[in-house]
């Protein structure tokens, strides 16, 4: 790369030199617009044509970019190029090949611009492997399996010349109303913190930036609306919502996305004692804060917190956000007119952009060699749906199909009549989140095909069995006929399944999905009318849910032959469902979230104090139909004595071996996950009831036996003591062994000697897992 007006090679340029101090003799050369350049990102194709995929895109896009003037000062991210309208990968490849030479040639510098997308269910790009939703991720209770996907999703976006992606989702369901529970990974912070850092550990070890979201408190608002305020109090936020956080920065998360709301009305995107004092002084964060979409311009549109553009641009540049996305609406000219009036300290511009070009010096965007055209381009072809991919969608679909009820019905009975009826029946988009690219950007373009391939239930089903289909009903909407004709075809059928839930869209464009929340729990439209027909006709009913969210089924559940639930399950989500129908696959998925009871709007999680079990001061009871963690299996496994050592005790500075045998007696392979869950009698504060503290996946070969054995420090005692502290304290606590949240196996009691201890956020923070 050549430099223009002079600028001579010097530290910045030393790939031998440390990073700080190539990236501080590049900041004494850069003006401050060169600066306040690599501070925001260029949206290329946004229009009218493109739909909305951000909240409020209609009126915060920017206006048309006009390319040739804006890179002269260079340019710090890219923005969906991949990801906006469909374009073929080498399409793609070649167009950000020609965008990062454009680049490198008008600016003084010759920096290349980082090029980011989202990555939530697989990169979303037209023809890329589409992988399930997280709510799957969760299900699988598999953090290896997931840091594999993560690995493989990350080698898809070098090849095509992306450097970082938008995910994963950290925040923890509170709420199940809200239309964003399918992007969550479920309602437990160790299953989220989990499953979270397996993830970025995959994605950052293809060298691309994984981005965690939303800093923080998101998923607790109001009545389960997207964008409403948050109103928890610090010890929700410290022992709930920020624990997945601190697992994913631990395991090499180098970026941070801000949540939109408020919390107990100060905007994140405002918050130094959210972005700084906590994230970066406690945490020990030092990667760089990317707004959310337009969550810079909406300090000013939404929150009422800053009269101008320039306003919202200091205010957040304070608080700690680095990076203005998608585009410059508040970090371009705004921002440089506040600099220069002095009304913003040019020390933190200087403070950002050092992170920045710090990032991009990690990502060798600095070095002289760095080359613009993607490897995919060196390629004959750009696959970015190969064999592998596929195959590891489909395990990932096959470890989380979760069998929620089963009366004898399953597997089906080979020769058996089918009746295969629902919305989701011969839907393929049933199998696939919001921020998959179908969903996210197709449904926008409709003549251009899925580009990939997605079977249906009924594509899946019709290969092997005898099947008559009938709509029923679409997912909102039908008529009394398409459901009696359903009812008919059920009727004369040995078996019917009855594939109902969700479709998933943006801003009311889906049942779920962002912007997309739910009144109530009652499953949409008139499907909950279909189910009653078709159980009316005395066939066996086989429900097959395709849900972003539980429903509450509380009605029809003890009529229904089996229960069946896919939380979009991805391109391979079908074959996954046909393999645990038939038998060939022996269901293995757990619940990350809890199916509710009788009563269509409670929103409760299974994470709750004594106060919010059943009782009977209220006449609502909040029992789960079906619990956290509940998941069945066609082959039982019998679970041994639970043994705990040292078997005197736990120092509240120790650790313990808790040592789970467990054992195949079928005549097929088979998983099991076992759980363990802290239950604390006495605190300082009111506890969870109960709440996992570890849980291991064990795959048994028939016959086979393995003990599980978890290495368990106290710190994972820990919970927010009156004073705000992170406290370990004496006493005696129960580690319930569990099949789920209620089905427990083994209670074993624990006294904790020692002195109170203190933790930080340096503590231990998973458990150590061992298979003997």
């Amino acid at each position: 790369m050549t430099l223009d007006s002079g600028v001579s090679a010097g530290t910045w340029r030393d790939t031998t030199a440390p990073a700080s101090a190539r990236v501080a003799d590049l900041m004494t050369r850069m003006t401050l617009r060169e600066k306040v350049a690599q501070m925001y990102g260029a949206w290329l194709d946004v229009d009218d044509t493109a739909g909305e995929v951000a909240p409020h895109q209609h009126d915060q896009a920017p206006d048309p970019i006009d390319w040739p003037a804006l890179i002269p000062h260079g340019l710090g991210q890219v923005t969906r190029a991949y990801g906006t309208t469909p374009i073929a990968p080498a399409d793609g490849a070649r167009r950000v090949a020609r965008l990062q030479r454009e680049i490198i040639a008008a600016g003084r510098f010759g920096l290349p611009a980082i090029v980011h997308e989202e990555c939530l269910t697989g990169l979303a790009a037209w023809q890329a492997t589409i992988y399930p939703a997280p709510l799957s991720w969760g299900a699988s209770f598999d953090p290896e399996l997931i840091e594999r996907m993560g690995a493989q999703i990350g080698r898809t976006m070098r090849r095509l010349g992306i450097q970082q992606g938008l995910a994963p989702v950290l925040d923890v369901v509170r709420d199940l109303r809200w239309g964003r529970v399918e992007e969550t990974i479920g309602e437990d912070p160790h299953l989220v913190g989990t499953i979270g850092a397996a993830y970025v550990r995959g994605l950052e070890s293809a060298g691309v930036v994984a981005t965690l979201k939303h800093f923080a408190g998101y998923s607790a608002s109001r009545a389960g609306r997207n964008l409403a305020p948050v109103s928890i109090g610090p010890r929700e936020l410290a022992d709930v919502l920020l624990p997945p956080f601190e697992m994913a920065l631990r395991a090499g998360a180098r970026s941070v996305m801000n949540s939109y709301t408020d919390l107990d009305g100060v905007p994140a995107a405002a918050d130094p004692a959210l972005l700084t004092d906590l994230l970066r002084d406690r945490l020990r964060f030092d990667g760089t804060v990317v707004s959310d979409y337009f969550s810079v311009a909406f300090l000013q549109t939404l929150h009422g917190v800053a009269g101008t553009r320039a306003d919202a641009a200091a205010l957040a540049l304070r608080a700690g956000i680095d990076v203005e996305l998608p585009g410059a609406n508040c970090y371009g000219a705004p921002l440089l007119d506040a600099v220069e009036a002095g009304d913003v300290d040019e020390a933190l511009i200087d403070r950002a952009v050092t992170r920045i070009l710090l990032q991009k010096c990690a990502l060798g965007l600095l070095d002289e060699d760095w080359q613009p055209s993607p490897p995919a381009l060196s390629d004959a072809t750009v696959d970015i749906d190969p064999p592998e991919a596929r195959d590891l969608a489909r395990q990932l679909a096959e470890r989380s199909i979760v069998l929620l009820r089963n009366e004898s019905a399953l597997p089906l009975r080979p020769g058996a009549r089918l009746a295969v009826v629902g919305p989701g029946a011969a839907e393929s988009g049933a199998m696939l989140g919001c921020y998959s690219f179908p969903r996210h950007v197709l449904v926008h373009h409709p003549d251009v095909p899925a580009g990939v391939s997605v079977p249906s239930v009924l594509d899946a089903l019709k290969a092997g069995h005898d099947v008559t289909y009938a709509l029923g009903c679409p997912v909102v909407g039908g008529d009394d006929e398409q459901i009696a004709a359903a009812a008919e075809a059920a009727a004369g059928a040995d078996v019917c399944v009855a594939v109902l839930g969700d479709l998933s869209g943006l801003f009311g464009g889906g049942t779920s999905g962002e912007g997309c929340d739910a009144a109530d729990l009652r499953l949409p439209g008139r499907q909950e009318e279909l189910l009653e027909a078709l159980l009316a006709t005395g066939t066996p009913v086989v429900l097959v849910l395709l849900v972003g969210r539980p429903y509450e089924l509380s009605r029809q559940v003890d009529r229904l032959a089996a229960v069946l639930c896919g939380f979009f399950p991805g391109e391979e989500g079908a074959t996954a469902i046909e393999g645990v129908l038939s038998g060939r696959i022996d269901p293995s998925g757990r619940l990350p979230v809890s199916f509710p009871g009788a009563g269509a709007s409670q929103p409760s999680t299974y994470l709750a104090a004594p106060l919010a079990r059943r009782s009977g001061v209220s006449s609502v009871d909040p029992t789960p139909l079906f619990a956290f963690g509940h998941g069945l299996s066609y082959t039982g496994t019998t679970w041994g004595e639970v043994t705990l050592s040292p078997a005197g005790g736990w120092a509240t500075d120790g650790t313990v071996e808790l040592a789970v045998p467990v054992s195949n007696d079928g005549d097929r392979a088979t998983s099991t996950v076992v759980q363990v869950y802290l239950h604390d009698p006495v605190a300082e504060v009111a506890r969870p009831e109960r709440q996992l503290i570890a849980a291991a996946r064990v795959d048994l070969a028939p016959g086979q036996h393995r003990t599980v054995v978890f290495g368990l420090h106290a710190d994972l005692l820990s919970y927010s003591g009156r004073d705000g502290r992170r406290l370990v304290e004496p006493g005696d606590v129960e580690l319930r062994v569990a099949r789920s949240s209620v089905d427990v196996h083994a209670a074993v009691r624990v006294p904790v000697a020692g002195p109170r201890r203190v933790v930080g956020h340096d503590r231990q923070l998973h458990p150590v897992i061992s298979l003997r």
